[in-house]
């Protein structure tokens, strides 16, 4: 199999799972904000998250995506099995030793903690807040046993059981949160959910383990600090270390700011990001996490040709993706919001909030779904330093903006920093990419960018005037008619949009399109 089919198949499993996770995510949200409203309560369960994500994120996330990957794929990929996994069990050892010690500090303090990330929550709502962070905790343990699992079975190019055990996630919350949610009772029955997490990252694991066991799992009870491995590991993951732990700083700031405004804010702010993320995480994260094991095989046999090929490829046609759907997004926002969420506790005023939001998270989606693929370019380079060091001065900016226009345009104004910030980050990615390895396809790529704006704007209008032209149809008070009325949105919008690309010619079209029926072939 070339390495564009494996490519290919990969992205479509990735693609398959995450959005039935993503669906399922919707759903679990669905559920919640249903049976509690966007409101004080569903705000703390949203804020629980924030220091187990941080714990997770510094110790596992970056290590992975910058550092674990990288390297052991490298090991994989000139035979060194051996070293491969005993790199792999030094680094699960150190990761789990730490994570233990931060989750040990983290419930002993989170009193503290929680009162600096939400000063604008009263006392109850803060004491609801430490109940569900000091439950999260548990989660964060096994989701670091699930971070280097994914890790180790992406470099082995098996890619169903992570992707079937994020669906497991989401699903485990549902299920777990609805059967405990009457234990807690009315007043606290969010608790349930809180208890969910956890119970969705033990099945997400329980997926994995399996897997690991099929591909020969070798890991040791050893600690080999001096190995070449693991000190490229320390080295790689050290700048971006760094750069998390900004990155999560402004995420507090934005967290913090947010708190002072209306309840409900936090969450609502929440809902539309996730609905600004479904296109990046079931098509930017997939085909990007499809081709880094690829791009750094290529990096690692210096086969320069074949890797610009690829991050060419991959940066054109996830902007063919995402930016029609940001633009579907902004114009169908209120009609989808409505559909989604708008039910038992949530209200029309809670409709209107995050579609206010969610307006301005649209307009950086595009940037974030290529940034999913750049880090990796640089991260398959073994070049931590420049995500890190772009990332650091884009949260500046962002942290600036968030105080610049919190206060003239509320939550939404939080929301439009984080988008302006990932366009700035997005450019300065692509100019330093040229700069370290000549031409990046850059004429290319922007002329697939203003062909695909233009044709996403002609489909936007018909979208728009479409899902308006139904209200005079249906009744848009009822499910079944706001169903109705994204639908025939959606639906005229992608048949304008196909038309246009066709009759277009556009390379990207036929490139996406070969994506999904698993036939890329190797062309640039």
């Amino acid at each position: 199999m070339t390495a564009g089919r494996k490519v290919a198949k990969a992205a479509g499993i990735l693609m398959i799972a995450m959005f039935l996770s993503r669906i399922l995510g919707y759903v679990r949200d669905m559920v919640i904000y249903a049976q509690f409203g966007q409101n004080n309560l569903t705000d703390a369960y949203n804020a629980a998250f924030s220091i187990p994500d941080f714990i997770y994120s510094l110790l596992i996330g970056g290590a992975l995506s910058s550092a674990f990957i990288p390297v052991f794929s490298s090991y994989l990929a000139v035979e060194k099995e051996k070293d491969a996994w005993r790199v792999a069990s030094t680094v699960f050892n150190l990761i789990i030793i730490l994570m233990l010690v931060a989750i040990v500090f983290g419930i002993i303090f989170t009193p503290s903690l929680i009162r600096l990330l939400v000063p604008g929550f009263d006392a109850e709502n803060i004491a609801l807040t430490v109940i569900m962070t000091r439950i999260m905790f548990v989660q964060t343990f096994f989701m670091a046993l699930n971070g280097i699992s994914m890790g180790i079975l992406h470099s082995y190019q098996n890619f169903l059981a992570p992707a079937v055990g994020s669906v497991l996630y989401n699903l485990g919350i549902i299920i777990v949160g609805l059967l405990l949610m009457p234990y807690f009772g009315p007043d606290f029955g969010i608790i349930g959910f809180a208890v969910g997490v956890v119970g969705g990252s033990i099945f997400y694991f329980a997926m994995q383990f399996p897997a690991l066991l099929k591909i020969g799992l070798r890991y040791r009870p050893v600690i080999d600090l001096s190995h070449p491995g693991v000190r490229k590991i320390g080295k790689l993951i050290l700048p971006v270390l760094i750069g998390l732990s900004v990155t999560h700083f402004n995420l507090f700031v934005n967290q913090n700011l947010c708190s002072t405004l209306p309840q409900g804010m936090i969450s609502a702010l929440r809902a539309a990001q996730r609905i600004m993320q479904l296109p990046i995480g079931v098509f930017a994260i997939a085909i990007a996490a499809a081709m880094f094991p690829t791009l750094t095989g290529y990096a690692a046999r210096e086969e320069k040709e074949d890797f610009k090929k690829t991050m060419s490829l991959g940066v054109r046609t996830i902007i063919f993706i995402t930016l029609p759907s940001a633009v579907g997004l902004i114009v169908l926002r209120e009609p989808i919001v409505r559909l989604l969420f708008q039910q038992g506790r949530f209200t029309a005023e809670d409709t209107a909030a995050t579609a206010y939001a969610l307006l301005f998270y649209c307009f950086g989606l595009f940037a974030y779904s290529a940034i999913q693929l750049l880090n990796r370019v640089f991260y398959a380079l073994q070049d931590t330093k420049t995500p890190v060091t772009t990332g650091i001065l884009t949260i500046v900016v962002n942290i600036i903006l968030n105080f610049a226009l919190v206060k003239p345009m509320g939550h939404g104004g939080l929301a439009l920093a984080y988008s302006l910030a990932g366009l700035l980050n997005m450019v300065m990615l692509l100019l330093v990419l040229r700069m370290q390895i000549g031409s990046i396809d850059g004429r290319r790529m922007l002329a697939s960018f203003v062909r695909t704006l233009g044709i996403s704007v002609v489909m936007g209008m018909a979208a728009y005037y479409s899902a308006l032209g139904m209200e005079r149809v249906v009744d848009t008070g009822t499910k079944l008619g706001q169903f109705l009325q994204v639908d025939v949105g959606v639906f005229t919008g992608a048949l304008v949009f196909f038309i246009l690309v066709y009759l277009m010619k556009m390379e990207e079209g036929q490139l996406a399109f070969s994506l999904f029926s698993k036939r890329i072939k190797r062309k640039a």
